[in-house]
Parts: structure tokens; sequence; C-alpha cells
């Protein structure tokens, strides 16, 4: 039984539920970022192992990346109003468990839970867009949706060190935590009273065993990767993900077998037969490796190595946020022109951003924040020319019957490299900075950066036709 739909009156009352929409994105954007800013200062409140703190910002990554398909075939079963409204709720209440945490096991427990919230809120998003904007209006509306997306990194490091410094009623970085309460409190009133109900599909199932089967096997995969420095690397480690490798190698067998028993599995298997678009999964996975990890390295050098303030080493990275919105504004327009030849323009300039930023380094005893934000600008204008375009290239080979799978499939991959990253190069960075400095741990994973960002121009090469390599 279909669900009866209430289509918006009138524009202005689609474009009221745009603002809605989209100021739940940008809340769960900001939230990526200020966390970063906020974690050292974190970790010593809290006692906070190495690994309590890089666990602290991979386990929301897990659980969204392996429950985000979840969540967007829960809007398609109950109503896509009715799990936005349920996933905004969900993210401001755990926000809030976030911020009373006492120990850092507890947070790792809250954002846990926050990153599954945060699953079922975000995929209802790009869904609303793509049923009420049909018309003229649609690019105008994912314009502005893109506009947010790249906004939303730049006042997530402003706000985390804003928060911070100024310790409001004393609850110092707790705030970043309970900023979202009164933010989503507004966002799940405005959507009661003005989001119209959508269309629900029928037939559509949920995939338990493999939403289970995929966080199981991550969660043994990469877990280990965050603990290994606290426990001195033990056997047993090694072990756990052996057998985190082995459940996601069984993984597409078991999908297999859900398709044969007439259940309707988590991924299009059809894809798994696309060689194009599992290359530019390759191409994704190592991107994200990349991604968030340097924000949290950079972090926690400026902060723990340099000693620099959280409201400045917020500020620091500004220019870099603001250099990527600038490269987004205008890199899918030469994309659709050019192609993965943009998206490795921008990964040789990214290496290059890294380069000029270990010479910093390198070169400057105490480098001054804003060296330091200058050379990010390099890196972030670069990160911005390939991460804009790069969905639409990397789907390009799909066919549109199998899109939304694909989507979803993208949006999994991106967050497993985010969590990926941010285990192994901040295990780096710790196991370094234990046996030498936070500047030998940074210079190292500069280079584990670079490294990573080729291993995607490999697979974006890789993608391109033979015509277009030649």
């Amino acid at each position: 039984m279909h669900q009866t739909v209430t289509k918006p009156t009138n524009s202005t009352r689609r474009w009221s539920v745009l603002a809605i929409v989209v100021a739940a994105q940008f809340m769960f954007g900001v939230d990526a970022f200020i966390v970063n800013v906020a974690i050292p200062t974190i970790a010593v409140d809290l006692h906070a192992t190495p690994a309590q703190i890089e666990s602290v910002i991979a386990i929301y990554l897990i659980a969204y990346a392996t429950l985000v398909v979840t969540g967007g075939r829960l809007g398609d079963i109950h109503g896509t109003r009715n799990v936005f409204l349920a996933g905004v709720l969900g993210f401001t209440a755990t926000s809030l468990w976030c911020g009373l945490a006492q120990s850092g096991m507890e947070l790792i427990v809250a954002r846990l839970a926050q990153g599954a919230t945060a699953a079922l809120m975000v995929p209802q998003v790009l869904a609303t867009l793509h049923l009420l904007f049909t018309d003229g209006q649609r690019n105008r509306a994912f314009a502005i949706y893109g506009i947010v997306l790249g906004l939303a990194g730049a006042a997530g490091f402003l706000l985390g060190g804003l928060l911070v410094t100024l310790d409001l009623a004393g609850t110092g970085w707790r705030a970043v935590f309970f900023v979202n309460v009164p933010c989503g409190l507004a966002i799940a009133g405005a959507a009661w009273r003005i989001m119209p109900s959508m269309p629900r599909r029928s037939g559509t199932k949920l995939d338990i065993k493999g939403s289970v089967t995929l966080f199981a096997g991550l969660l043994c995969l990469i877990g280990p990767l965050l603990l290994g420095h606290d426990v001195g690397w033990a056997p047993g480690l090694w072990a756990l993900m052996a057998v985190g490798a082995a459940i996601l190698a069984a993984f597409p067998r078991l999908e297999h077998a859900v398709a044969r028993s007439g259940g309707m599995p988590l991924i299009d298997l059809t894809l798994l037969s696309d060689a194009a678009f599992l290359r530019g999964l390759g191409a994704v996975f190592f991107f994200f490796v990349a991604n968030l990890s340097f924000y949290l390295v950079i972090t926690l050098f400026m902060q723990r190595g340099l000693k620099i303030p959280p409201l400045t080493a917020g500020l620091s990275c500004m220019p870099l946020a603001l250099a990527f919105v600038v490269a987004s504004r205008h890199s899918g327009a030469r994309a659709k022109h050019r192609g993965a030849k943009v998206l490795i323009e921008g990964c040789v300039l990214q290496i290059a951003g890294l380069a000029a930023l270990a010479l910093v380094v390198v070169d400057v005893d105490a480098p001054a924040p804003i060296a330091l934000a200058l050379t990010m600008g390099i890196f972030g204008y670069g990160q911005g020319l390939v991460m804009a375009p790069l969905s639409g290239v990397v789907l390009s080979t799909v066919k549109p019957v199998a899109a939304g799978s694909a989507s979803g499939m993208y949006g999994t991959t991106a967050q497993i490299g985010n969590a990926a990253g941010v285990a192994t190069i901040g295990a780096v960075f710790f196991a370094v900075e234990t046996l030498q400095s936070a500047r030998a741990g940074f210079l190292v994973s500069l280079a584990l950066f670079a490294v990573f960002i080729m291993i995607c121009v490999a697979f974006l090469s890789w993608m391109r036709p033979a015509s277009a390599r030649s």
C-alpha cells in the first residue's frame, strides 16, 4: 500500500523544504570537521588514549558507512519524511549524549550511535531533492546543496576552535556537540510542519543480514588498527583483522544468496561486473583515505606539536576550506568536458600542496600559522577539483536503473575510506610521535597521504578509455 503524497502547494514552500533538508546536511557536515578541531582538547580532558582519539572519529564513520544504504532503504519503505524526522531527532539526542560523555569509551559508544542516526537522516536529503525538484529549478537546487557541503567544512573549523576557546558556561569541548541540540530541534520542528509526505516504494525489503555482515566485517578489519597502539599490536589483533577480511570477502556471496532466496540485496549485484565502476570505487576509496585523516593529523600536529591554540588552529584551516569551495564551483563544468583528467590534475595539485607543507615544516622549527594556512590552501584547492566531480565521473558508466544502488555504494566506499584513513594514518602518526616527535609523525603522515593520492591517480587513469590515455 502506498502512502499518500502531499506535494508542496507553491514554489515558496518547496524552497523552504530545501532549506530544511540542506540545514540537516550542513549540521552533519559541520559535525565531521568540528570534532577534529576539538579532539586534542577532548583527549586531555577525558584522559583518552591514542586508540580512543582515533575511535571517536572512525567509529562514527564506520557506523555511518555501513548503515547509510540501509537508511536509504528505510526511507523507501517507511517514507522519506518519517525516516528524516527519526534521523534528525536521533542525531540530536546522540549529540547530547556525546556532550555529556564522562570517559573516552562512553564517547566512542555515543559516537557510534550518532553515526547510525546520521545514516537515517542524510540519505533522505538527496531523496527529497530528487522528488521535489523535477523541473528547470533542479540544477539550482543541487548547486545550493553543493555549496552548503563546501561551506560546512569552513564552518566546522571556525566553530570548533571558537567554541573550545570561548568555553561557554564552562562546557569546553562539550559545546561542539551541544550546538547540535537546538539546531536539530529547530530542523525537526520545521520539517514536522512543512515537509511533505513522500511516496513509499512498494516491494522494497531491508537486507538485515547484509547490513550486519558489512558492519561486522568492517569493524573487525578497521577496529584493530584503532587499538594497535594501545595494546602493542598483539597477535590477536592481526587474527581479528583476518576474520574481518574473510567476512568482507564472503559478503558478495551472501548478497547473491539473498537474491536467490527472493530478497533484496543491500547492493545491486549487476554493479559487481562493471569493471569501470569498480575501478572508480578504488579511486574513491584511496582519495578518501587521505581526506578526513589529513584534518585529524594537521590538527594534532598544530595543537600538540606546535602548541597552537584551538581557535588559531581552526582559523589556519579556513583558507583550505575556502579554496575547496572555490575549486568546487567550477570543477564540475570542466569535468563534463575533460572527465577523469581534471580529477588527476586535482590530485597532482594536492600532492604539490603536501610537498609545500612538508618543506615549511622541515625548514622552519616553529612555522607560523599563516605559512601553514597558505600551503594548506594549495591542498584544499586540489581537493575541491577532485571531490566535487568525482561522483559524476565514477557513476558515469552506471545504467540509470542502478543509479540509486551505485550512489549508495559510492557513499559507503567514501566513508569506509575516511574511517580506514583515520585508523591507519592516525596509528602511524601516534606511533612515530611516541618514538620521535609530533613533527616526525606529521612528515611521515604527509608522505603516506601522497602515496594514497598517487594510488587514486592510478585508478583514475585505469578508468579512462585507452584512446583518452594516449
